[in-house]
């Protein structure tokens, strides 16, 4: 069998493993595929649909999309042009016009040593193959999550993992695509089946967390050139898992992998980053940026922690098993933090609002007054309004939703329906919101701070501020900085010679 008809083959197998995330083992409702114009009338808002891209059987001809594929996530680019699909199953990422809702794009993710070897950067000692160890980069990836960085100009996209590692025990890759092109720009090593992606705000450090085996990876991004970017820290939640699975047999990997870190979010000032954890005895994980140390973790919160964000000076998360949404003061949560010394503290007095079965991915309106979850079991999506914390409307989704994101406007929501055990799923719902009160446009998001700093700096100054570590700058010169130097050097002795001559014919 040709390796990537072995691969394709894999996939199939896989699928039926992995479209079912971590939850409990409810029985399944019944699958529910709610049409274009299905709306909700509610406390404030207003929903309805008036979108779709999907993939099932005898789906509406107007929206069917051959490319969606168990569709895990989606990301509104913050101009408000585009969105792009993660489809988990379909090996790509497809990319939509935000306000035809065309496919503009599809970004394939399949690999080959030779011929991709330009794009990777500089390996790190991080990630070592333990089970494989012919023909690494040659494999079909599996896009889980992704965040924008540097203003939007680059989205960075996680791999479940290498489509021949079976059991996602070795090193997979995250695929950072330039946004002005939609073409890959740069493949990075990760750690064994990395989830979830956050960049910090300063758009300094993009976080890669490791569901696979309790680990967080921190890339510095500190330039805006791709060939300078580098593995900063491997950080440790408690313990590294021992990977040792077969090479022929799946095991169940969305649950037999330690704390299942999920959620990751940096606080505001970029000192800390939080990180959920789905499985083990639950917690908040926290790590110290300032020093890249792992601090602790924080209980007292619902188990089975899935997704976090923080708003206005709240963290808020979602249980996925319970289908609640808890919030707490961030101020409150991060004075237990400050006492955990490598251990765990508890803290009390989280405000609850139960929502649907399985809440998943969560995310606010801009003004921070409503949040939006997806709820899988319920196939619903959810809202909350923060200032009573109830439910003040929801709608339906197509069966057992997952992934979410909201426009930096507000005006539009969309849902990802990933399946469960090969039911439901395949499908992408376009929802527009309709606010009783008028909610801001955010400005300055996704690691726009960076952007800023080195478009508005002197140029000399953003060299010096964003220079490579010693052995990590490119041997080809990067972004052209050799060539730079050469043509401002070269300059300068021309305009210096110029001026030479001009006092050597006046003095003459």
């Amino acid at each position: 069998m040709k390796p990537f008809v072995k691969e394709l083959y894999t996939c199939f197998v896989m699928t039926m493993l992995f479209m079912t995330p971590m939850a409990a083992q409810d029985s399944q409702p019944q699958v529910t595929h709610p049409p274009v114009g299905t709306s909700s009338d509610g406390e404030g808002l207003s929903l309805s649909i008036v979108n779709k891209h999907v993939n099932y059987r005898n789906p509406p001809a107007d929206y069917k999309d051959p490319y969606i594929n168990s569709p895990k996530s989606a990301n509104i680019h913050p101009d408000g042009t585009k969105y792009y699909v993660n489809s988990l199953e379909g090996c790509a990422t497809v990319v939509y016009d935000m306000k035809t809702h065309k496919r503009l794009k599809v970004i394939h993710y399949r690999f080959e040593d030779e011929k991709d070897a330009a794009l990777w950067s500089k390996p790190s000692d991080f990630y070592p193959f333990t089970h494989y160890t012919e023909k690494l980069n040659t494999f079909m990836g599996k896009p889980v999550e992704s965040t924008f960085s540097h203003g939007g100009r680059y989205l960075w996209i996680p791999f479940y993992r290498r489509t021949y590692d079976l059991n996602a025990q070795d090193p997979s890759a995250i695929a950072v695509v330039d946004t002005r092109t939609d073409e890959i720009v740069k493949l990075m090593e990760t750690g064994p089946l990395p989830k979830m992606v956050a960049c910090s705000h300063d758009g300094k450090h993009v976080a890669i967390t490791h569901w696979g085996n309790n680990t967080v990876g921190i890339v510095n991004v500190a330039s805006l050139n791709p060939d300078e970017w580098y593995h900063e820290k491997l950080l440790v939640v408690d313990y590294v898992l021992e990977l040792n699975y077969s090479l022929t047999e799946p095991v169940d990997r969305d649950n037999k992998s330690g704390y299942c870190l999920r959620g990751t979010v940096f606080t505001p000032d970029d000192r800390y980053l939080l990180v959920g954890c789905m499985g083990g005895n639950g917690g908040i994980a926290v790590i110290d940026m300032s020093t890249q140390k792992y601090m602790g973790r924080v209980l007292g919160m619902m188990a089975n922690v899935r997704h976090l964000v923080i708003k206005d000076g709240y963290l808020y998360l979602s249980v996925n098993k319970a289908g609640y949404v808890q919030r707490i003061k961030l101020d409150r949560f991060m004075e237990v933090a400050h006492r955990l010394n490598g251990k765990t503290a508890t803290l009390q007095g989280w405000q609850n609002c139960q929502v649907g079965a399985g809440a998943r991915t969560i995310e606010l309106s801009p003004s921070g007054r409503f949040v939006f979850a997806a709820c899988n079991l319920a196939s619903k999506l959810y809202v909350v309004d923060t200032r009573q914390m109830k439910v003040v409307n929801k709608i339906d989704v197509d069966s057992y939703p997952v992934g979410l994101d909201i426009s930096n406007d507000g005006r539009y929501v969309i849902v990802t329906s990933q399946g469960r055990g090969n039911q439901g799923g395949n499908a992408v719902n376009i929802y527009e919101v309709n606010y009783d009160e008028p909610e801001p446009v955010l400005e300055k998001t996704d690691g726009a701070a960076v952007l800023d700093q080195l478009e508005n700096s002197d140029p000399s100054e953003t060299d010096q501020a964003h220079q490579t570590p010693v052995g990590s700058m490119p041997l080809n010169g990067g972004d052209g900085n050799l060539m730079t130097y050469a043509l401002v050097g070269g300059g300068i002795l021309v305009v210096a010679g110029a001026m030479l001559f001009r006092r050597m014919r006046k003095a003459s």
